[in-house]
């Protein structure tokens, strides 16, 4: 095997282990050369948990010399998101070679495509103002009020273009909520005219799951969104930005809430549909159906040896709607009842859980969706998923991790208001659980 293909595969095999869920990255089996990456926008910034999406060309020569590397999030090339994030999709960094690099900087073979990543991740601050070359330190209140107001309009358009307009496309949906002839586009940003390109959609499902997790953050970036801006606001042109290089554009937090609330329905039906067909493919006993009624068997003859503190079921004998219900040791008798729901395109499309009670849970959005991570190397194995789900409600000891944050009032109360916190969150927990049993 060239040694260049070699080194490509096992980086990408790498981050697809690695449990960074800011990262994600795939290729075709045929073109490894060619790869699609997304970066999760970072917590507490303009970009908190957008979908920024990239590609990435290896040629001949790497790892001597760097990939080219182009962001495909600008709103077919009319939006600037960074000042080192060009409209046209120019990422200027000095390892990539397209800024002036100081000694050091200068791109070496002992990087790689996660450091080439993590280094434009590192370029979405909570202040990207500063990023410009003269504008690194905020003197005079004009430069505080520019940065601000760039800031703004950054987080505004991270939620209107890198996630609603993309899972609008993804649904075949209008910006009015209307339906739409599916096109083979994977973005409304995009803006190659290789066919090919198009097709391949390999970030599409997680992006919706990933929706789910955040719904509760971008309705609450929402709502501060309305504090500082009016409807049909412009935004405000920054120093450095230039007529077809900038951010143009306006403020309409009300119409994104109303396009927030029409993609969670659209998700919710989707699911649905899911637990329909899968009747279908049951009577025509597909290869995905018989597959999951074995592993629903399976993991029942499990249960009847095993001290595991859950049941499972099936909902009207469809192998495609799994009902979970959890009755660990704390809960006194309570019982968790949990909805998961497989697509007939599972393994390729990952199940969606849906907790049927409503708790104030730290990893458990306030829609009742659960942050949960099954093992990477067993995403087909329903028992991974079951034992995640599980796992999050029997946790003792968690660690901080800002991008599992899917309940913004329980993790502030968690992890931000010390032992009486800890004491008044658990509290709630137990409340919550008693009243959804009611």
């Amino acid at each position: 095997m060239d040694q260049s293909i070699f080194r490509i595969t096992k980086e990408l095999s790498d981050i697809q282990k690695n449990p960074d869920l800011s990262l994600a990255v795939a290729c075709r089996d045929v073109d490894v050369r060619n790869v699609k990456a997304l970066i999760v926008g970072p917590h507490e910034t303009p970009y908190e948990f957008g979908f920024f999406e990239f590609s990435i060309k290896f040629g001949n020569a790497y790892p001597s010399e760097p990939p080219a590397v182009q962001c495909i999030t600008t709103n077919n090339g009319s939006c600037r998101f960074n000042p080192n994030i060009y409209a046209d999709g120019k990422v200027c960094l000095s390892i990539l070679g397209t800024w002036r690099a100081e000694a050091g900087e200068q791109w070496s073979s002992a990087q790689g495509l996660e450091s080439i990543l993590l280094s434009i991740q590192s370029l979405m601050s909570s202040q990207p103002y500063t990023n410009e070359p003269g504008f690194e330190t905020l003197k005079g209140p004009d430069c505080e009020k520019n940065s601000q107001e760039y800031t703004r309009k950054i987080r505004h358009e991270t939620l209107r273009i890198s996630v609603i307009q993309r899972l609008e496309g993804y649904l075949n949906m209008r910006s009015d909520g209307q339906p739409i002839q599916p096109v083979y586009q994977h973005d409304s940003d995009i803006g190659s005219s290789d066919e090919e390109d198009f097709t391949f959609e390999p970030f599409k499902d997680l992006c919706k799951r990933r929706f789910l997790w955040y719904y509760d953050c971008y309705l609450a970036t929402i709502q501060e969104g309305k504090q500082h801006a009016t409807d049909n606001q412009q935004f405000k042109r920054a120093p450095f930005e230039s007529s077809g290089n900038m951010m143009p554009g306006c403020y309409n937090y009300s119409s994104l809430e109303q396009r927030l609330h029409r993609i969670k329905v659209a998700l919710d039906k989707e699911a649905e549909q899911w637990a329909i067909d899968g009747l279908e493919e049951q009577r025509k006993e597909t290869t995905v159906s018989v597959n999951l009624q074995y592993q629903f068997d399976h993991i029942n003859d499990l249960l009847k040896t095993s001290n595991d503190s859950y049941s499972i079921a099936l909902e009207n004998k469809n192998p495609f709607v799994w009902l979970i219900s959890y009755f660990g040791p704390a809960l006194e008798g309570d019982v968790i009842a949990i909805k998961m729901t497989f697509s007939p395109r599972f393994p390729t499309e990952q199940p969606r859980v849906q907790f049927e009670n409503r708790i104030f849970h730290q990893r458990v959005s306030s829609q009742g969706v659960p942050c949960y991570i099954p093992n990477s190397m067993k995403v087909e194995d329903a028992k991974s998923h079951v034992d995640a789900i599980v796992g999050i409600l029997e946790e003792t000891a968690p660690t901080y991790d800002p991008r599992k944050i899917v309940n913004p009032e329980a993790t502030k109360l968690y992890w931000g208001s010390g032992t009486d916190g800890r004491r008044a969150y658990n509290r709630r927990l137990r409340r919550s659980i008693q009243d959804s049993m009611q």
